[in-house]
């Protein structure tokens, strides 16, 4: 029977030791067995990579819809230098730039760069959760490039993990099949996994499993922050990331309940009549499946075994994994057009909005979000629009972890809007702000992958400035450093909260949003509420 989790004693059965030189090819021994990749030099430091190793079975046939089990093992050595298959998506995002070898529900694998130089086993490692709403993404991506993290002194990894219908969908004769008496959440128990791997196996490449930074964009900083409510992931990593979202607020995870609703209609509408059924469809079927079905939502839920309560409880609680945090969201996270539709973006029609969307409470969101012309409005709408997205959610999360914690939080404002791109296209619009995953090549140091943009001077000292702290923090648990403006802790002062606003002329301000954030909150909570009984 399937076992909800990879045993550590699998992974630490065999001894994992670093062997070669820059010069020749990199081989290295993991529990699985011995790995070469390849040797490559990037801003001028010699690095080694190991491009799709295995950390789980294939999750096909059987074990579809299966917590993620243990990788065979193999004889010989495995060359590991391309890029594994993305994990199965319909494609949803245009900004994802993939170097994977296809899309194959076989996905389970990740990506090591380190500096060919390693030998004493004790470096720091950063593990990297891409985004894409559950739904897109991969480790392949060049955003994600560990590269030139690794030129600073650490063990870099990304990770593949099961999305879509593959990776959340729940359903009662999959209940049935868990000794738990859980299902969904599959994706997140495939990070899960992924970082046993890494805390077994991660010496072999010079890294320190003692001290295992875990990061994210957007549906990654989701996952982030659920692993720091998730007992499953205690003692997997020391210190966190979260870069634009949180699993709080209008983020949170759904009842499994209303999952498995969910799932039940599903496979009646394509005519499933059991698990077996669905087992048995093509990957490409199924995922086809799904497309352009109304009312599926593929997501993180209560699942009863990665999470067993609302993230938000366990933080109240003061269960949550209390690390070092840095976290923080971007100023345009969303847009105004997103609200009002094809309205005009005017005080008027803003009003409109508040009226329809929140109803009696309108005028206390009108009051944090004020509307007296429609220059004030159009900015209201467009902070609004981005805390109703995602950045609501991530405060929370720094509110709930500054309350309920020990350990240091780091609050940012990433403020930096993309230059204009190489190659204008008729009606492109400069971003007025940063815009939301805007700050993933400059946070990671890979400006230059993305040929996008124009990248100028200010996006350079940008991307110096916040790589240079993201470094700091995985090295020594605290993003200063000499060179670098510096950064206080999360506190308060005059009033408001200590935060870092990062742009081409970064520095510490005050951020005064605190009510504007606890009246939505108490918005949400009366909403809630008023929702009739399931």
């Amino acid at each position: 029977m399937a076992k909800a989790w990879l045993p550590m004693a699998f992974f630490l059965a065999l001894a994992v030791t670093a062997t070669g030189s820059p010069a020749a090819t990199p081989e290295t021994s993991t529990a699985g067995g011995r790995l070469a990749g390849k040797s490559v030099t990037v801003q001028g430091v010699a690095l080694d990579e190991f491009l799709g190793i295995p950390f789980a079975a294939p999750p096909v046939g059987t074990l579809r819809w299966k917590p993620p089990q243990p990788s065979p093992s193999w004889q010989g050595v495995r060359a590991v230098e391309a890029f594994g298959a993305q994990c199965m998506q319909l494609g949803l995002f245009d900004d994802m730039v993939f170097r994977s070898n296809g899309m194959a529900e076989d996905c389970l694998y990740l990506n090591v760069w380190t500096p060919a130089a390693h030998a004493d086993g004790k470096l720091p490692v950063l593990v990297y959760f891409y985004g894409g709403g559950f739904n897109g993404g991969d480790g392949s991506e060049k955003r994600y490039d560990g590269a030139s993290m690794a030129t600073k002194g650490m063990v870099t990894v990304t990770v593949n993990y099961r999305l879509g219908v593959f990776g959340f969908m729940a359903h009662p004769a999959l209940d049935a099949e868990s000794p738990e008496h859980a299902s969904g959440n599959y994706g997140l128990l495939d990070q899960t996994a992924a970082l046993q791997w890494v805390k077994a196996n991660i010496a072999a490449f010079g890294g320190d499993p003692a001290q295992v930074t875990i990061a994210g964009e957007s549906a990654g900083s989701m996952s982030v922050s659920g692993h720091m409510a998730s007992k499953l992931s205690r003692g997997l990593f020391a210190r966190a990331i979260g870069e634009s979202g949180a699993m709080f607020a209008t983020l949170h995870p759904r009842d499994r309940a209303a999952a498995e609703a969910q799932a039940q209609r599903f496979a009646a509408e394509i005519g499933k009549r059991s698990i077996a059924e669905l087992r048995a469809m093509p990957a490409r079927e199924l995922l086809e499946a799904t497309r352009n079905r109304k009312n599926l939502h593929w997501g993180p839920i209560i699942d009863g075994l990665f999470l067993t309560q609302q993230p938000e409880k366990t933080f109240q609680q003061h269960q949550q994994a209390d690390v070092p945090l840095l976290l923080g969201s971007n100023s345009q996270e969303g847009a105004c057009a997103a609200l009002l539709k094809d309205a005009s973006p005017g005080a008027e029609n803003y009003r409109r909005y508040l009226a329809t969307r929140f109803g009696a409470n309108a005028g206390k969101v009108l009051e944090q979000y004020p509307a007296g012309d429609d220059a004030q409005a159009l900015q209201s709408c467009t902070d609004l629009a981005s805390d109703l997205f995602i950045a609501h959610s991530t405060w929370r999360w720094m509110e709930l972890q500054h309350r309920t914690g020990k350990a240091p939080v780091w609050f940012y404002y990433y403020a930096q809007p993309r230059p204009a791109k190489r190659e204008h296209q008729a009606g492109d619009q400069p971003d007025a702000g940063a815009v939301h995953s805007a700050e993933i090549e400059y946070a990671l140091g890979n400006l230059d992958s993305n040929l996008v943009y124009a990248w100028s001077d200010a996006d350079q000292t940008t991307s110096r400035v916040m790589q240079a702290y993201f470094a700091n923090f995985i090295i020594h648990g605290d993003p200063n450093g000499k060179g670098l403006p510096t950064w206080p802790a999360l506190g308060e002062r005059d009033g408001g909260l200590l935060r870092q606003t990062i742009d081409a002329h970064t520095r510490t301000e005050v951020d005064h949003h605190a009510e504007r954030h606890a009246v939505l909150q108490s918005v949400f909570d009366s909403e809630a509420k008023a929702k009739p009984a399931r």
